[in-house]
C-alpha cells in the first residue's frame, strides 16, 4: 500500500534517538517521560495541528526476534516511530505541525539526531520527509473523506443512536415532529473539535510510548 490513498496520507517516520552515556536519564528515557503526561484530548498538539486523523509515538528499543526461519536482526540505535493518517499534502501537513505544534515537537525530537528544530519550518519538513519510510499498513481503517467531514458524521451518528434510544414508542405523528425539530437542530451545530471531547477523543491521540 502507498503512502498516498485516495485524499488520506499514511505518514511512517523513525528518527535514531541520540545515544550518550554522559546523559541522565538517557534520551530515550526523557522522550518516554515526556510522552506519557503528553494530553490526548483538545490539548494535544496533534488536536492542534490541521488535518490528523489518527497519531501514534513509540520508542522503539530493538526489534523482536520471532525465532526460525528469521534471521536474528539488531538496531544500530533505538528510534522514536511517528504514525499519523492524516489530510491532503504531506509538506502541508508537516508545515502545520512545526506552526502549531512546535514546541511540543520540539521536546521530543530534540533527543533524535540531526533534529534541526521547527522554528526553521523548511528545515523541519526536509528532516521528517529523511526519516520517512513507505507506509505498508494504515493505522487504521478510515475512510477517505477529510477530518471536519469525518468528526462531523460521528457527530450525526451519535446524535442519530440517542434519538433512537430516546424515541421508542413513541406515536408517529409525535415522533415525525420530533425529529424535524432534531434535524434542524443537529444541522445547526458546529463540527467538533478534534480531541474536544471524550465522545471523540480516540480520534486525536496524543504520543504514547509502548
Amino acid at each position: 500500500m502507498p503512502n498516498q490513498n485516495g485524499k488520506r496520507y499514511g505518514l511512517t517516520i523513525l528518527s535514531p534517538i541520540i545515544d550518550d552515556d554522559t546523559v541522565t536519564p538517557s534520551h530515550d528515557l526523557q522522550i518516554r517521560y515526556y510522552l506519557a503526561n503528553l494530553p490526548a484530548d483538545g490539548r494535544s498538539p496533534f488536536a492542534r495541528a490541521p488535518g490528523t486523523h489518527l497519531a501514534r509515538l513509540v520508542v522503539l528499543d530493538e526489534v523482536i526476534y520471532v525465532g526460525m526461519p528469521s534471521c536474528e536482526e539488531h538496531l544500530k540505535s533505538k528510534y522514536l516511530i511517528f504514525e499519523s493518517n492524516c489530510d491532503g499534502d504531506l509538506t502541508k501537513y508537516l508545515g502545520g505541525l512545526a506552526t502549531h505544534a512546535a514546541a511540543e515537537f520540539d521536546a521530543v525530537w530534540s533527543h533524535c539526531v540531526g533534529y534541526p528544530g521547527a522554528k526553521n519550518v523548511d528545515a523541519f519538513i526536509n528532516y521528517m520527509k529523511s526519516c520517512q519510510i513507505e507506509t505498508t499498513f494504515y493505522f487504521a481503517a478510515v475512510n477517505d473523506r477529510s477530518l471536519p467531514e469525518t468528526l462531523a458524521a460521528l457527530q450525526t451518528q451519535r446524535a442519530v443512536s440517542d434519538f433512537i434510544a430516546t424515541h421508542q414508542g413513541m406515536e408517529p405523528e409525535k415522533l415525525q415532529r420530533e425529529f424535524v425539530t432534531f434535524y434542524k437542530a443537529l444541522k445547526s451545530k458546529p463540527i467538533p473539535s478534534p480531541g474536544g471531547s471524550g465522545k471523540f477523543r480516540s480520534l486525536v491521540l496524543g504520543g504514547r510510548n509502548e
